[in-house]
């Protein structure tokens, strides 16, 4: 296996075929008129606990870093995520989710293989994730870690991000309250 990126970008889209379980949906790269789609989308898992809530400057911030997943019959977001990378080969997958009234159709599993495709794309050899799906992201190949994976330099530079969720990575202090009962989980691809 080449540890050089594929040389073509990741599809724009990815158009699945309707089935008894799934709906028709693209999975596309998001826009900034899909940031009130993704907010709903969020709203509902953080009233659970179960995704820590973003700001909406932060969801316009970062929107290149989000998919989403559309369903083709209406053009309605059904579902989202995204991939931030914090090192040379090492990204999250951050903000997955997925309409309730469809969970369990497979559109999060979509979701996240267009997210470890850009992620192969972009030239990253580990994804990880904090996450209390740890069964939905097992059968992706990731699994759980205790340690923080990387060297004490990296380390050192990562201190030095303002990003939340590196800090979550790192497992810093300040924000442990953030990640109670989550599991760290990891990929290599």
């Amino acid at each position: 296996m080449s540890s050089e990126p594929p040389q073509t970008q990741p599809d724009t889209e990815f158009h699945t075929d309707p089935s008894v379980n799934s709906p028709a949906i693209t999975v596309r790269r998001a826009r900034t008129t899909d940031v009130a789609s993704v907010r709903s989308l969020l709203d509902g898992y953080v009233s659970e606990g179960i995704l820590l809530d973003k700001a909406t400057v932060t969801l316009y911030e970062d929107i290149q870093e989000f998919w989403v997943a559309e369903r083709d019959e209406d053009g309605r977001v059904i579902g989202c995520g995204a991939l931030h990378v914090m090192w040379e080969d090492l990204a999250e997958v951050r903000t997955l989710a997925v309409d309730h009234s469809i969970k369990g159709a497979g559109v999060g599993h979509k979701v996240l293989d267009k997210l470890l495709q850009t992620a192969r794309w972009l030239g990253v050899r580990r994804v990880f994730c904090l996450t209390f799906e740890v069964d939905f992201f097992a059968k992706h190949g990731f699994v759980e870690i205790g340690e923080t994976p990387v060297d004490t330099d990296v380390y050192s530079e990562l201190l030095r991000s303002y990003d939340e969720g590196v800090a979550e990575f790192l497992g810093l202090e300040r924000v442990k309250p953030n990640t109670l009962g989550n599991s760290r989980m990891l990929l290599h691809l």
